[in-house]
């Protein structure tokens, strides 16, 4: 597989170093701020030999490089978070160059099974009034968005199965939070890859779900899972929908 790399930063290089150990190749590096690392734009001519494109950039160039690869008929994994207000319009870029994308809050395979472990935790405590729940996300402090795109998708989890809970409060409180209110925290300190808690607490006893990353590792090896998945497909995919179909 030939593999172009869009954002050539930590991940970028994450993921360049798993897919050569995997025989894939790269055959391009875009990266304008990559200081001679990499090229600077996307073209076609830098592009022509990717089979898959995979994006770990910035959430404000996210649409135009989606624009870009999409103009030059390229499938394309992004792994970027921060940009999902745009979501609708990147779905019509996709479907109006007939290429295939993939996305996801978090491509690593752990986080993916976490969210399956939570949902369903979720549904069972909803039927014990005793518990409460609430979240917690712990990046390091390079990270520009807040909450994590991972926090964001556990929160619509325990909205749709934890049915007191009408909506998610981010922000520090001056306030009781009231019963409604789903409080799920982000703390940016360190060099943590990431760390999501997700806690049901009653009178009696707290149970604590936790994913902890150990490295960036298994973040590029769901995104070179998705980028083998994407090539022959056309389409707007999440990695949820990747999983489902190496599952079934």
């Amino acid at each position: 597989m030939n593999v172009a790399l869009i954002g050539y930063g930590k991940m970028g290089h994450e993921v360049e170093q798993l897919a050569l150990s995997k025989g894939h190749r790269i055959v391009a590096r875009c990266d304008p701020a990559s200081r001679g690392q990499a090229d600077v734009a996307l073209s076609q001519e830098i592009l022509q030999d990717a089979d898959v494109c995979i994006e770990f950039t910035h959430p404000q160039a996210v649409l135009e490089n989606i624009r870009k690869i999409a103009t030059i008929k390229k499938p394309l994994v992004v792994g970027t978070t921060g940009w999902y207000e745009h979501l609708s319009e990147a779905e019509s870029i996709v479907q109006q160059n007939g290429i295939g994308l993939v996305y996801a809050p978090n491509f690593s395979l752990g986080v993916n099974l976490f969210y399956q472990i939570a949902e369903k935790a979720a549904e069972l405590f909803n039927h014990f009034e005793e518990y409460d729940v609430f979240g917690s996300e712990i990046h390091h402090r390079q990270k520009v968005d807040s909450p994590s795109g991972t926090a964001k998708k556990l929160s619509e989890i325990v909205l749709k199965k934890f049915t007191r809970k009408k909506r998610v409060i981010n922000q520090p409180l001056s306030r009781a939070i009231t019963a409604e209110e789903l409080h799920l925290v982000s703390i940016r300190a360190g060099q943590f890859p990431g760390i999501h808690s997700l806690t049901f607490d009653s009178p009696a006893d707290t149970i604590e779900l936790t994913h902890t990353v150990r490295s960036r590792s298994g973040f590029a090896v769901g995104a070179l899972l998705a980028a083998e998945w994407i090539i022959s497909r056309q389409g707007f995919f999440t990695f949820e929908q990747v999983l489902t179909d190496y599952l079934a």
